[in-house]
């Protein structure tokens, strides 16, 4: 994608001409495909038609279907009436986007109802603005409601979201990182929920809190241009990697809001780098709709909040299509990322960040966060490491090492066929964390970065017999070019890059154990960014009691 705002325009068109011909007679809905989430079918479909608007909103143009469709669905009268918004609600979440792209295109969504249609729009939004939610990032919805009602001219009790603002303020962790509501979790929800939100919001008020957003946000951008490779790649880590482009949306956030931390060729280049990256990824089907998965279709990755619909929430990376061409952002050329290779650590999220290969690799190491309740969320959250070039796998099931794809983790078994590895660990400090796999099993284990490649050590007392199973990064099987795996050892080579892992026991321990050597062939479809992967691995077979396992892990580009 060439590096200006007329590519960014086309890049929305592209993403949202192939829903046209899938809307619902009235407009109010689009049916993408089966809904297999939570909620039911006529939240997906409102949630198909919302979500395009974060990218539509601000291009300013092709809106006709959705006003149709915003007349119809809030009315309930209409065989295609969205419902009523319940307590907790993914209709909630949706009115978000209607909130937000009445307060950028007035004009086009708001100018041609008719009064009662406006009577009935804000009826049925004004339901927002009672409605509890989570207590997370969900209380900015109301919020964004708000800003849509304001800029229409409808009053309501400003005052009433106050509250909810406050509540929002207190998940500051300093630095610019907040929580995402009184959770352990510090993910992309981080940058484009509570960051986006609270930069909309400072784009479109004047008060001291829209300050205290911005302040945040300049704090944040620091640390969170360490996320990104040279080549534009976000560390893939976290739920709700079907969002794809979203992972950048901060940046173009930070524009709409007139926060310059950072040069503008710098915000820019983050932005626009990450965009191309997904250029060359298989986002979109034959019929050019997002699917679920990341870098391709993948189901086994889809939380169970994800319909046919939710991936278009990648469509809040084009907010910057609101400022005008004069812009900065628009007119300061693309810049690189001035980051040396090396180590960052970022002790509000638990991660450290080791950046190589002259910024084409990024890294990261984490301890600190887990997430029980999201599907595959172990996998998401608690491995050791999560790399820009060599992802992270999901898994397919729990019987044998191929449908466990148990890359950059420990996994242990009683009988070498059914696997556990660390799904709720508990952090001592920095890179330090505690897990028990079994309740009489502990484990302490310890990361070292040690770049291009870090260390881990582990101290395991065990009073039954284990089988353990560690691995480094996952490498492209259909690119494969080399692997070997012995005493102590194993790797594999392909296009990507060299992954390689290797017992690094202290003989001066009386308790280290080495480990032999294999390359584990997982099941397809578990890696999030390549659909076939081999995975170097070390394995063994422990007495009870304590002993030690170490060992270093290196992924190398290929040259």
């Amino acid at each position: 994608m060439a590096a200006d705002r007329a590519a960014m325009a086309q890049l929305v068109r592209d993403l949202t001409d192939p829903l046209l011909p899938l809307f619902s007679p009235g407009r109010a809905r689009l049916r993408l495909g089966v809904n297999t989430a939570h909620y039911d079918d006529a939240a997906a479909e409102l949630e198909a038609f919302a979500r395009p608007l974060w990218g539509l909103a601000p291009l300013g143009e092709g809106l006709d279907p959705w006003r149709e469709g915003l007349a119809a669905g809030t009315d309930p009268a209409h065989p295609e009436y969205w419902g009523d918004i319940a307590e907790i609600d993914q209709r909630l979440v949706e009115t978000a986007a209607l909130g937000f792209a009445l307060a950028l295109a007035p004009e086009q969504l708001w100018d041609g109802l008719s009064g009662i249609e406006r009577d009935r729009v804000v009826a049925w939004l004004s339901q927002a603005l009672d409605r509890a939610g989570v207590d997370n990032n969900w209380q900015f919805f109301p919020v964004m409601v708000g800003l849509g009602l304001r800029r229409v001219g409808v009053a309501f009790d400003e005052k009433a979201l106050e509250p909810r603002l406050d509540r929002l303020e207190s998940f500051d962790l300093g630095r610019g990182w907040y929580s995402d509501g009184p959770t352990a979790q510090r993910d992309y929800y981080v940058p484009f929920a509570m960051h986006y939100y609270g930069l909309i919001y400072a784009g479109l008020s004047e008060d001291a809190r829209a300050e205290r957003f911005r302040d945040r946000a300049a704090r944040f951008a620091l640390d969170f241009r360490h996320w990104f490779a040279a080549d534009g790649a976000a560390v893939p880590f976290g739920r709700s990697m079907t969002y794809r482009h979203a992972q950048a949306a901060f940046w173009g956030a930070t524009a709409f809001a007139g926060v310059d931390a950072l040069p503008w060729g710098e915000t820019k280049g983050y932005l626009l780098r990450h965009l191309r990256w997904w250029e060359s990824r298989e986002a979109a089907g034959r019929d050019g709709l997002l699917t679920i998965g990341y870098a391709y279709p993948q189901p086994l990755l889809a939380e169970q909040y994800n319909a046919p619909g939710s991936p278009y929430w990648a469509m809040k990376a084009f907010l910057p299509l609101a400022l005008p061409e004069a812009h900065p952002f628009w007119t300061t050329p693309e810049t690189p990322a001035p980051l040396p290779d090396g180590v960052v650590h970022q002790p509000e999220p638990g991660v450290t960040l080791m950046r190589s290969d002259e910024g084409r690799h990024v890294v990261m190491l984490s301890g600190a966060q887990h997430n029980m309740w999201a599907r595959g969320g172990a996998a998401k959250y608690a491995k050791f490491a999560y790399s820009t070039v060599f992802g992270f796998s999901v898994p397919a099931g729990s019987h044998g090492l191929e449908q466990g794809a148990y890359d950059s983790t420990l996994a242990l078994s009683e009988d070498g066929r059914h696997w556990r590895c660390c799904e709720v660990p508990s952090a001592e400090g920095d890179l330090h964390l505690r897990w028990s796999p079994w309740d009489d099993v502990e484990i302490e284990t310890w990361l070292v970065p040690r770049p291009p490649g870090h260390l881990r050590v582990h101290r395991i007392v065990s009073p039954r017999r284990l089988f353990t199973a560690e691995a480094g990064f996952a490498v492209d099987r259909d690119t494969e070019t080399e692997r070997d795996s012995g005493a102590g050892y194993a790797w594999a080579a392909s296009n990507q890059g060299v992954s390689r892992i290797e017992d690094a026991a202290d003989p001066a321990w009386p308790t280290g154990v080495r480990r032999e050597g294999e390359v584990v062939q997982p099941h397809p479809g578990t890696n999030v960014l390549v659909p076939r992967t081999i995975l170097p691995t070390l394995r063994g077979e422990h007495a009870p009691g304590e002993f030690w396992l170490t060992c270093l892990v290196t992924g190398r580009l290929a040259r």
